[in-house]
């Protein structure tokens, strides 16, 4: 057993800054180790060693820097190593054992705002516009990070979501109250935004349990159904009987975005698709658009039948060097869907519009247009605008998209387009489009 040295208190300690290994005293084997700054200048780096026989042999086991580590803490700890020593304890073996456990410890504790990074990361190819790109970081940056962002993922209970969806907000126009209340439709999609990333942080083992974000027997026990709170918000549309003067003032615009927007128009179908198309998926020689299902809200590759008026629109077009776009931006990139909307709010602006509407509402225009002045089945309406359909249906189109008879009724509508009323007094009502 080693001499126990004279014990030394915390001053002489301090003072100890010559290089070598020091006995301080109260348990055999505790030495002060003092190493050579890497530099002149530099804090001198100290630290406590414990030389226990282990077995046959005398062996160093490290017991922290001083002056983090104090002299009492260093004796108690000593204190303890000579006892398991003595036990028959493999010290050193114990303690990779325990630096391994913490350092998986340490992996796991992953914040919420790390997770959810990791995941958007992993998930980038799933993105299928910029819009929905964003979509993602900055409802969890608005509504989640501020509550939960910096909470570690395994301590996220159901109380902490419920706190998320409860804050206050604003809208708008002036209006405050709580998320779930006054931004129902945010709010519902935040919520399945927050479950994925803690399913996310469960697959990779940084939480366990039953996810807090979980809506059945979870959160509807604690807030109202979102289907009790919603009300359908409808897109304002041009009514179809304004439809044939709006094309005579947008046909007047040379610009991309309304060609693009008059496209739009003609095969009734939604504008991420028209921003998104590109020139391989037009067949001039079968006079038909074919949209891939990436490109579609259903996921669904989706067949349009193409009228003269959207063959010539298409074969008016430049092709822009060096993309694909059938209706690029200046820069070679899809168009924002902001693009479009300016159009009609150009039109409202300098009076060649004189009702409210967007592009999407064109959708439902179509729609009131052919239930109105056709007698076309309302499913085959559906499938033109890429809308969802009956179960039954769906056993239909999964054998054919019944393209001719739709061909036909696009047909009717294009020429429809190119009959205007010259009727600036109309007494019409307004549509609205289900998004």
């Amino acid at each position: 057993m080693p001499k126990i040295a004279k014990p030394l208190n915390d001053l002489q300690v301090r003072r100890i800054t010559r290089v070598g290994w020091h006995a301080v005293g109260g348990v055999a084997g505790l030495l002060l180790q003092v190493r050579k700054p890497a530099k002149e200048g530099a804090q001198i780096p100290r630290s406590w060693i414990l030389r226990v026989k282990v077995g046959d042999k005398r062996q160093p086991i490290g017991l922290g820097p001083y002056p983090q580590v104090s002299l009492a803490e260093a004796r108690e700890q000593a204190k303890k190593m000579v006892v398991e020593a003595k036990q028959g304890v493999n010290l050193k073996a114990k303690k990779r054992t325990e630096r391994s456990a913490l350092l998986s410890a340490a992996s796991k504790n992953k914040t919420f705002r790390e997770c959810a990074i990791a995941y958007m990361e992993a998930h980038a190819s799933d993105y299928t516009s910029d819009k929905h790109r964003k979509q993602w970081p900055s409802t969890l940056e608005a509504y989640a990070y501020p509550v939960i962002g910096n909470m570690l993922v395994s301590d996220v209970a159901m109380r902490d979501v419920k706190s998320v969806l409860e804050q206050e907000t604003t809208t708008t126009d002036g209006q405050s109250g709580k998320l779930w209340f006054l931004k129902t439709e945010t709010a519902k999609r935040l919520l399945g935004r927050i479950k994925t990333v803690l399913d996310f942080a469960t697959v990779n083992e940084y939480r366990s349990g039953t996810n807090p974000a979980q809506w059945t027997g979870y959160l509807d026990t604690q807030l109202p159904s979102p289907k009790k709170l919603q009300t359908v918000k409808h897109h304002p549309a041009v009514p179809y009987a304004l439809a044939g003067d709006f094309m005579v003032k947008l046909r007047q615009n040379e610009s991309i975005s309304a060609k693009a927007l008059e496209f739009l128009i003609l095969t009734a179908v939604r504008s991420g698709s028209v921003r998104l198309a590109e020139w391989s998926e037009i067949d001039f020689e079968k006079k038909m658009w074919v949209i891939p299902a990436e490109h579609t809200k259903a996921r669904q590759e989706h067949r349009v039948p193409l009228q003269p008026q959207a063959i010539k629109l298409l074969q008016s077009l430049p092709k822009m060097v060096g993309t694909q776009i059938v209706f690029p931006s200046p820069t070679g990139k899809a168009l924002s869907d902001m693009a479009l909307s300016q159009i009609m709010r150009g039109m409202r602006e300098r009076g060649e519009l004189t009702v409210k509407g967007v592009p999407h509402g064109f959708r439902s225009t179509f729609r009131v247009w052919a239930a109105e002045q056709t007698d076309f089945p309302d499913d085959m309406r559906k499938i033109a605008s890429c809308h969802t359909v009956s179960d039954a249906v769906k056993k239909v189109y999964e054998r054919t998209d019944l393209l001719e008879k739709r061909r036909q009724l696009m047909k009717d509508w294009s020429n429809y387009l190119d009959q205007p009323t010259a009727q600036t007094t109309l007494n019409v009502r307004m549509l609205g489009g289900r998004k």
